[in-house]
């Protein structure tokens, strides 16, 4: 698999740790959103992208996921 960004080489993948907080001082006691992704950078440009689980997105949005609404199932 190439490079989405330079074409080039294949993206290496880490174990990430990350706090995602939604900006703006509405938000400043948002305790935020702990995300534990793989994360597959590009040794040449330094691209890089993961994705968000689905639960940490539940979250994150506030509202279910669109898998949820038309399950039924319970968010978080």
């Amino acid at each position: 698999m190439s490079c989405p960004s330079c074409k080039l080489g294949n993206p290496v993948e880490f174990s990430g740790e990350m706090m995602l907080h939604t900006s703006g001082r509405k938000n400043v006691d948002n305790t935020g959103v702990w995300l534990f992704p793989k994360i597959l950078v590009c040794p040449d440009c330094g691209f890089a992208r993961f994705m968000v689980p689905e639960a940490e997105l539940t979250l994150l949005a506030g509202e279910p996921t669109t898998r949820e609404r038309l399950t039924g199932a319970a968010g978080c």
